[in-house]
This record gives structure tokens, sequence and C-alpha cells, in this order.
């Protein structure tokens, strides 16, 4: 490792991929750039080829891309076996998979109004499959590693229209908190912690009603008067993957211009 390439010999998973300008490409290119070899995922044939053709050509035509479903448990085993064939080792791992289906009350309208189904999806996707995930990559981490997940302050704060995906992000980070207790006490601990992005415009945020408002809100109330990049995101990544994080584990970053600080 050197300090131009903090993650030099690293292996590292990164899933949610789903074009340029999503959170993971971004935290992708900054752990390539930092000396990783980067293993992707794809969720479903809608996605494939576009997923697959960003990849190959980002980071090289012989970087390791397979299907993931992270609802179907021998979906993840697949995974993990295909992972298995191209390195005996992984250092870290990127959870950025969220999901809310269209229906009343989940990404806008009155929050009672979320149908049971809707509520046990997107929580089974955006928050079990952490827990997935962890499981399945554990024993590829035998020098230890760093899981990180994306959240949001709207699991803190009411956030207007974000409703169902706000409760998902909460027990995403309760379950962070809970896996870092759980894999810290391995004799190779492996380390997890969320980081909390303010609005970044990826197609999946431009889902939420209002969403564009948030960028306003935040030029006018955060102390840095702004929200955050891609290349900072990357950045803060790129340090909990890094051994100088090492004795980071549990927490919440955020990475959102100062917002979360602001009470009024």
């Amino acid at each position: 490792m050197s300090l131009a390439k903090p993650l030099e010999g690293k292996v590292g998973i990164v899933t949610g991929v789903a074009n340029k300008r999503s959170i993971a490409f971004g935290i992708a290119k900054a752990w390539h750039a930092a000396g990783a070899k980067l293993i992707f995922n794809y969720q479903g044939e809608r996605l494939k080829d576009g997923v697959i053709k960003l990849v190959k050509e980002s980071f090289g035509e012989d970087t390791p891309v397979c299907a993931l479903d992270v609802s179907d448990d021998q979906s993840i085993a697949d995974f993990f076996s295909f992972v298995a064939q191209h390195t005996d080792r992984v250092d870290m791992l990127l959870h950025a998979i969220a999901f809310a289906p269209k229906a009343p009350g989940t990404l806008e309208g009155h929050f009672s109004d979320i149908p049971r189904d809707a509520f046990n999806l997107s929580l089974q996707i955006s928050a079990y499959s952490l827990i997935a995930l962890a499981r399945g990559v554990a024993p590829l981490m035998t020098n230890g590693g760093s899981i990180t997940a994306l959240t949001y302050y709207a699991s803190q704060k009411v956030v207007p229209n974000y409703n169902l995906m706000a409760v998902s992000k909460s027990a995403l980070e309760t379950c962070s908190k809970y896996l870092a207790f759980d894999l810290g006490r391995r004799e190779n601990p492996i380390r997890v912690n969320c980081i909390s992005a303010g609005p970044v415009q990826t197609l999946a945020a431009r889902g939420v009603s209002g969403f564009t408002g948030m960028f306003k809100v935040y030029e006018e109330k955060s102390p840095l008067q702004r929200s955050c990049t891609l290349e900072e995101l990357g950045a803060t990544a790129t340090y909990l993957a890094s051994d100088g994080a090492a004795s980071v584990t549990g927490q919440v970053i955020y990475v959102d211009g100062g917002y979360e600080i602001v009470g009024m």
C-alpha cells in the first residue's frame, strides 16, 4: 500500500451500479484509482447490457461482472461462487442497493397508506440484503475487511415524501451496527460502516417526489452551502476501506455539506 494508492493489492465487490451517475459508480472509480481490483454485479436483464458495457469500458475488459438478485438466496450463493472463481480473498464490499415499489405512500403521498407487501419488499431488498451479503462475503474476508453501505439523513429526521425508503434506511443503519458488533469479534475482524450522502442527482433519487427542491434547501441551510459530489463520496468510501480506518466501525459518516448538524 502507498499513500497515493491506499487500496493497492485489495479486492472489492461493488453492488448497485446502474449507470455512470450512480453513487456506486463514483465510489468504484475512486476504489479503482486507489489501486483496488473490483468485481461488479448487475440486477436483472433490463440493466445487464448497460452495466456490463459501462464496467468494461471504465475498468477494463477483464473486470468480472455477474448477476445478483438480493431477494433470492440462490442468486446470492451463485454470485459469491462466481466471486470465488476470480479471487481467493475479498477486502471490501459496497452495499448500494435500495428499492421501494411504486405504491400509495411509498415515495409520495400519505405515509399511512403504505401497503404491507410494499413495506416488506422494501425492507427485504434495502436492509436485509446487507445481512445476506455480509454473510456471503465473510468467508472470503480471510484477512478481515470492510463493508460500506449507503444511507440518507431521512433515516433520522422526517424528509417529506421519502416515506418508505426512510424506514428502510433506518433499518439498514441498525443492521450495520449489529453487523459491526457481530463481525468485529471475528479472528479476522470485519468493519461495517454507512455513508450518509447528501442529495446527488441519481436516477433513483429522482424517483422521490420533490427531490430537486432538496438541493435548494442544502444550499440555504448547510454550513458549506451545498450537498456533495460523487468524487467526495468516493474519497470517503476509500478512507473507510483503507487501513487508515482500521479502528472505525459501526459508524454513520455524513457527507452532506454539514447539513446533518443544522437545527433550523
